[in-house]
């Protein structure tokens, strides 16, 4: 089966591009989906985060203050990195296990830092979501109601445009409207199709 990790920046288009896929019949895998289900209360992760972290980061039902969490590793590299050591293999375990599981021509791996988190080797081909800068502002003001200076920084903390571009295989520009991406993304699910048959 070919493996297709699809990758972009915040307010790309990556959710909307997945769900076209899904459309087509196409098995998507979501990092982020993952990443939820493993901190959710009882799981070993959750407790190696309280543990490493302490209890201020859990609530008083026991579930990940999500909040408190991003407050503490926003500035601080060295936390970040610990809560990456907690999860990331966790979730890379994960995705491995499920693509396992799977009987179709192809899956979509979603995985939002594949650059920033170096895993390139999980997939056959690499699908870069581009987006302009001014696009993913906008969409994202109105989808988390943040401001566009934390917009901003969360943009400027993620891989560059480049950075992604570079490793890319295939690529979707997202900077028209919903017709448009989904005929790209129909033009790469018959790629994917026809690649499919020759592994």
């Amino acid at each position: 089966m070919l493996v297709v990790a699809l990758t972009g920046g915040i307010g790309s288009g990556k959710t909307t591009a997945c769900q076209l896929f899904e459309k087509l019949g196409t098995p998507i895998i979501d990092a982020d989906e993952i990443a939820r289900m493993l901190v959710q209360p009882g799981q070993p992760a959750l407790n190696e985060i309280a543990k490493q972290f302490g209890r201020s980061v859990l609530t008083t039902e026991g579930t990940l203050n999500r909040a408190k969490l991003r407050q503490m590793i926003f500035s601080d590299a060295a936390k970040k990195n610990l809560l990456e050591s907690i999860l990331h293999p966790r979730i890379r375990e994960e995705m491995a296990h499920r693509i396992t599981q799977l009987d179709a021509p192809y899956c979509i791996v979603a995985i939002p830092l594949l650059v920033e988190t170096q895993q390139m080797g999980i997939a056959d081909r690499i699908l870069v979501i581009d987006a302009p800068e001014t696009e993913q502002l906008k969409r994202v003001a109105l989808r988390d109601n943040q401001s566009q200076t934390e917009i901003a920084a969360i943009i400027s903390s993620q891989a560059t445009p480049t950075a992604r571009l570079a490793v890319a295989d295939d690529i979707i520009h997202n900077d028209g409207d919903l017709k448009r991406l989904q005929q790209q993304v129909e033009a790469h699910h018959q790629k994917y199709l026809s690649l499919s048959m020759t592994i």
